[in-house]
This record gives C-alpha cells, sequence and structure tokens, in this order.
C-alpha cells in the first residue's frame, strides 16, 4: 500500500510538472469551476469537460487529490480535439444512483482516463438492499459506460464496488485499458469486471480483477481482443458469452488470452452458450500461458447454459464454435472437474486444439470430459480423458 501510494504521488508530481509546462488553456481544472473536495462537484465536472470538449487543442480535465461526490454524467462528443481526464482523487457514486450507468462517455475520438484515483460506485449498501425493504434502490447502475469511443486509453485508475458492471464497452474501437484494479467483494451480484460487445481492437492488459461475476465478459459482436497479465480473483473468470440468447447476435471472432493468472476463482476461462434459441458464431479463440490457483472448472466449453432453469428449450444449442486452442494452462483445480467441454450435439466444436495441459487437484482425481468434439491434443494432457 505504501508503494502504491508513493507511486501515485509520484503521478501526480509528474502531472503537476507537465500541466504547469503546457499551455494553460490545456487545463481544466474542476477546482477551479467550484469544485472542492467533501463537496458534489456534478456540475464543476460537467462544466470543464465541456470546455474541454469546446478546446481546439488538446486538453485536460483535471481531478486534484480529495474526496468528492458526483452524481450521473452523461457526455458526448464530438470534441475538437483530444480530452483526458486525469483522476488523482476519489469520486463517490450516489448510493441510490438513477439509471443504468453513473458515467457515460460517447461518441469521442481520443479519449483517455489515466491517474491514480478511484471511481467508487457506493455498491456495499446496494449488495444487501433487499434487507432494507423501507428503502428504494436502483441495483443497476454500472460505473462507468464507453460508447462509441475510438482512439482510446483508460489507465492507472480503480473501479471500486460497483453496483453492476464495472466497465461496459460497447460500439468502441481501438480502446486500451491497462494497469487498472477493479474491486468488489465475492459475493456482490452481476459486478462484471470490464464487459466488451460489439467493439473491435480492444486491449485489456497489466490490470488486478477481484468481483463477484465474470472478470471480463465477452458480448457479441467483439472483434480482436487481446487480454494480456490479467489477474483474475475472486470472480467467474474470463468468458465467451453467453450467446445464442438474442435474435441477430453478431459474431465474435480473434480473442487472444495470454499470461495470466486466476486465483480461487469459480471458472477459469469459458465460453458459454444458451440452448436452442438463437444462432451465432465464435471462432479464432485462443488461451495460452495460464496459470491457474484453486480454480473449479479451470477450462470449460459450456453449450447448454441456462442459469436458474431459465431456458424455455433444452433442445441444442445453435451457436457454433471453431478455431479454439487452450495450450500451456497449468495449476490447481479446487474440486475434480478440470476440463468440462460440452459442445452443441447439432454443432459440434470444430478445429479444437489442446497442448501442455497440466491441471491437478488435491485429491488426485482431477477429470477431463469432452462431448460432441474431437479436440487435437499434443504435448501433456493431465488429466487424460479427452
Amino acid at each position: 500500500m505504501a508503494a502504491t501510494i508513493r507511486f501515485c504521488l509520484l503521478v501526480s508530481l509528474f502531472a503537476s510538472i507537465t500541466l504547469t509546462t503546457t499551455v494553460q488553456a490545456h487545463v481544466f481544472d474542476v477546482t477551479k469551476y467550484g469544485g472542492s473536495p467533501n463537496s458534489d462537484i456534478t456540475q464543476a465536472f460537467l462544466k470543464a469537460f465541456a470546455d474541454a470538449c469546446a478546446s481546439p487543442i488538446a486538453a485536460f480535465v483535471v481531478i486534484p487529490d480529495g474526496t468528492y461526490q458526483i452524481g450521473v454524467v452523461n457526455v458526448k462528443g464530438p470534441c475538437k480535439a483530444p480530452v483526458e481526464i486525469q483522476l488523482q482523487g476519489i469520486l463517490k457514486a450516489p448510493v441510490n444512483t438513477p439509471g443504468d450507468a453513473w458515467f457515460t462517455f460517447g461518441y469521442i475520438d481520443h479519449f483517455s482516463i489515466t491517474g491514480c484515483g478511484t471511481f467508487d460506485g457506493m455498491g456495499s449498501a446496494i449488495y444487501a438492499y433487499t434487507a432494507l425493504s423501507s428503502v428504494s434502490y436502483n441495483p443497476r447502475a454500472q460505473n462507468i459506460r464507453f460508447n462509441y469511443i475510438t482512439n482510446g486509453k483508460v489507465e492507472g485508475i480503480t473501479s471500486k464496488d460497483s453496483k453492476q458492471f464495472h466497465i461496459n464497452v460497447l460500439g468502441c474501437k481501438n480502446l486500451i485499458f491497462c494497469k487498472m484494479t477493479i474491486i468488489a467483494p465475492a459475493d456482490s451480484p452481476n459486478t462484471d469486471g470490464i464487459h466488451i460487445g460489439r467493439s473491435s481492437d480492444i486491449q485489456v492488459l497489466d490490470t488486478k480483477i477481484a468481483t463477484g461475476d465474470d472478470c471480463i465478459s465477452i458480448g457479441d459482436g467483439l472483434q480482436h481482443l487481446t487480454v494480456e497479465r490479467v489477474t483474475c480473483g475472486p470472480g467467474h473468470g474470463i468468458s465467451v458469452g453467453s450467446l445464442g440468447r438474442y435474435p441477430n447476435e453478431a459474431p465474435v471472432q480473434g480473442i487472444w488470452v495470454r499470461q495470466c493468472t486466476f486465483k480461487g476463482t469459480d471458472n477459469g476461462v469459458r465460453i458459454k452458450s444458451w440452448p436452442d434459441m438463437e444462432p451465432c458464431e465464435v471462432s479464432d479463440v485462443h488461451f495460452d500461458d495460464i496459470t491457474m490457483d484453486n480454480v473449479c472448472n479451470p477450462i470449460i466449453i459450456d453449450q447448454v447454459y441456462c442459469p436458474s432453469n431459465e431456458c424455455k428449450s433444452k433442445g441444442p444449442s445453435k451457436v457454433t464454435i471453431r478455431d479454439v486452442s487452450f495450450k500451456n494452462i497449468k495449476g490447481t483445480v479446487r474440486g475434480d472437474d478440470a476440463i468440462m467441454i460440452s459442445c452443441s450435439p447439432a454443432h459440434p466444436c470444430a478445429n479444437l486444439c489442446m497442448s501442455n495441459i497440466d491441471l491437478t487437484s488435491p485429491t488426485g482425481k482431477a477429470k477431463a470430459t469432452c462431448l460432441n468434439v474431437k479436440p487435437i491434443i499434443t504435448g501433456t494432457m493431465n488429466p487424460a480423458g479427452c
């Protein structure tokens, strides 16, 4: 913790030096718009962002060290030049946040959020809201939505205790998330770390995610995602899907998950689709150099995914899965199910490769199950069975 604080102070000092040596018209500090610590800075932020967005030259929106309350923010471009939010403080959401998102950033080219600051969604009150029968809460608000952002970067910040997804990415292109921390209790419902859909050329790098749901979830229409050096846990792992639930879902293609570590998660790397509903296609998905530490279901393809018995029919999934690889995956299993591959009998998985798998359980009875697929196996395969 001390090292983190020192790092943040160094980043803050560097940012201050950078800003003071830059033309001052670039800098829009919320404290110059009437914002101050321990107060509501919603209007100050909105005014600072509007001026930054209208600037003809690259602009910084600065939120200095301190704790601030801020209401719902929904800002849209286009902006005249690149805009960067430099967050050094802690932003706290209303306990009862209206709508489906706390922060929404949309239709901006060359947009960044950097710093050592925190988006605190104040979800701890919401996770137990059913016990507060005298108060009406909205449990659906996500911490941050990125809609149709191009050429963006989110670096260094923390997302804490979102009331639903921490970060939701829709329609974005060339967006990088790096050196982030995403945290919520293991029992917090639907608090996916980063959910990405209908986007392309997305990267998630060097990030720690600990949530009550998927660390990273991949929706339909995602093309070209790279996930590297991510630590996941607690949580439900990294999931492609669920897919095949809604009409007109777009294909998922080009997913690379590399050099990641899973600690105590309910799943590891997973592809999931609903039975007998809508068609979709998943292809070119690769999980390489993965470490599992006390993980349930480290490797799973589940084409009969049906949480809470919500399926109207139990017929075979209409989602096709092809060109998938699991390589260099090692570690320990909580329980005995190390590999569970259940492909659709109507659309068996095609060109599924498994190489150098070494997963062990404390009982010594780790097992592998493969249905409706004939995987191509090379190198070590422990446990055997597929």
